[in-house]
């Protein structure tokens, strides 16, 4: 027999490591269960941990300046309130589950704010979609304790298709040597979807010949991998890094609707809505070149920015303010803005700011307007526009339009919207020069109003307005509103506290109202006001009857 040599495993040292290894991992399996108790200290952080890492923004889109530029497109119309609805919008591809209606309803209300031009009617027939509100609306419906008015427009529509990989592009290449290997790939893939709408008539159920929309979008990814692998004496190393970007569904659906709402209702309105879909706010690149400048410019030359351009709209009075005096200017600018409100200047705040000193060129390329570059990026001071005053934009809301003339006893319908957040007191002078205050009132205590929304008065469209402002006797009649950054009501005169729709005592016109009130702000430069005035007319006697 011959003989054979024998060889031990454990003997060799790394087989010794090994059976230590899968000794130690058996006795870990085989020892009793671990205690959570010892782990509290660590599970304790999981609370703080799972918090958001990032503050919470604002969703905007392209055209969400495009979407305020028609809602005053249609308060300078004169266009009366338009109840509206929409069908629910179905995704036909199966691969985008987004809530197309509800940034429907977005859309219409922003594009309201000011105008109050539409108004959407809130209705589900979907059982499977039904909630607590729409039960109860059904049971007070059954019971005729609830009444439901009809819209005049409905919205129907579908994201109609999703081509994926429409144009895909990849790269891989490699080599590969005796100790070093490496890998590089790349690719690039564009999903284009569509989405079709149209407006139709509540009436007839029928849609609207020429109000339509059908436009599409275009996503993308992409992504770059670098391989690389070696052996460095009897050892083996490998490295990986890549990158990737995916371009989500939801930020573009909400393109195609806020573009398709503005196409639809502006040209159902007959108003020039081309013209909010030139802004420079429109351009893809306009978020993305912002971000750019933003970057580049540190947090010395964005805070120099920033504050000018917040002394410019009157919400600083000074270009070098205190961290109190900053942090509260954009608190407020940032409310007025309809942004996060943070008190901290992150990129939606810069952006807001200096978004009106960008302009395209002619070959259609954002460039900076009033920046220049001095040790950095700063903006040239304008002392020309310092300590603007608050903007109060008056109307009267009455079905015709420009209408200046009443007769006795007929209903006033008046809006007041202010260009920041402010309180507001208005006061109406009738023609016997007697002045009663209008707001703050029982509804509306403290005349407290957020910016660039209009406030009805009366609210003709609740159900209980609190007032109704009637035509008098015939002569002029004259409202007046007054805007403060504080509350004032405390320190106004005692005449000027009574409560409201009374006549009010030691006060001899709007001018008046005026003074007092300015003096009771003191030195405070964000009081803005406006007035209107019209005319009541007497009755035209009717000719007598032939004998």
């Amino acid at each position: 027999m011959p003989y054979l040599p024998t060889f031990s495993l454990t003997s060799h040292p790394r087989w010794q490591a090994a059976i230590a290894l899968l000794s130690a991992v058996g006795l870990l399996a085989g020892c009793a269960p671990m205690s959570p108790a010892k782990d509290a200290p660590y599970h304790a952080r999981a609370p703080e941990i799972n918090r958001p890492a990032v503050r919470p923004t604002r969703s905007l889109s392209s055209f969400s300046d495009s979407l305020m530029c028609m809602d005053h497109l249609f308060r300078e119309s004169g266009m009366g309130t338009v109840l509206i609805t929409s069908k629910s919008i179905p995704d036909y591809s199966g691969r985008i589950a987004v809530a197309t209606k509800e940034m429907i309803v977005t859309a219409l209300s922003q594009m309201s704010r000011v105008s109050n031009a539409f108004r959407f009617v809130d209705y589900e027939v979907n059982i499977a979609q039904q909630d607590t509100v729409q039960n109860l609306t059904t049971l007070l419906l059954n019971n005729n304790q609830i009444r439901l008015q009809r819209p005049a427009l409905y919205v129907s529509g579908a994201v109609a298709f999703v081509d994926q990989q429409v144009i895909s592009n990849n790269v891989e290449v490699g080599t590969s040597a005796s100790r070093l290997e490496t890998g590089y790939s790349q690719n690039k893939r564009s999903t284009v979807i569509g989405l079709e709408m149209h407006l139709g008539d509540f009436r007839s159920r029928t849609f609207i010949p020429g109000l339509d929309s059908a436009n599409e979008i275009v996503i993308g990814s992409g992504g770059q991998g670098l391989d690389l692998s070696g052996r460095i004496g009897n050892y083996g190393v490998q490295f990986n890094v890549g990158r990737d970007y995916a371009q989500g569904s939801g930020p573009a659906i909400r393109t195609l609707v806020e573009l398709a709402m503005i196409e639809l209702l502006g040209k159902w309105a007959r108003v020039p809505y081309w013209q909010c879909l030139t802004l420079e706010q429109t351009h893809p690149e306009f978020i993305r070149q912002m971000r750019e400048w933003f970057e580049d410019a540190g947090p010395a030359n964005r805070s120099l920015l920033v504050r000018r351009s917040l002394v410019r709209r009157g919400y600083l009075e000074t270009e070098t303010p205190d961290d109190s005096a900053l942090r509260q200017a954009l608190t407020q600018f940032q409310a007025d803005e309809r942004l996060v409100v943070t008190g901290v200047l992150d990129f939606p705040t810069y952006e807001r700011a200096m978004r009106n000193f960008v302009s395209l060129t002619p070959q259609g390329h954002l460039q900076r307007v009033g920046w220049v570059n001095n040790a950095g990026i700063s903006m040239a001071a304008d002392t020309s526009q310092q300590g603007q005053p608050a903007h109060i934009d008056m109307q009267i809301e009455n079905l015709m339009v420009g209408r200046e003339h009443f007769l006795p006893g007929e209903q006033i319908f008046l809006s007041a919207t202010v260009s920041r957040t402010s309180y507001l007191y208005c006061y109406m002078e009738n023609a016997e020069k007697q002045v009663i205050r209008l707001l703050p009132n029982a509804t509306n205590s403290s005349g407290w109003i957020a910016a660039n929304q209009a406030i009805r008065i009366p609210d003709w469209m609740s159900p209980t307005p609190g007032f109704v402002l009637d035509a008098g006797i015939p002569g002029q009649e004259r409202v007046a509103c007054f805007a403060s950054a504080n509350d004032l009501t405390g320190k106004l005169p005692a005449n000027l506290q009574q409560p409201a729709f009374r006549p009010l005592q030691g006060a001899a016109s709007l001018e008046d109202i005026g003074v007092q009130l300015r003096q009771a702000a003191g030195g405070d430069s964000l009081v803005g006001q406006s007035s209107l005035k019209w005319q009541v007319t007497a009755p035209k006697a009717s000719a007598a009857a032939p004998q």
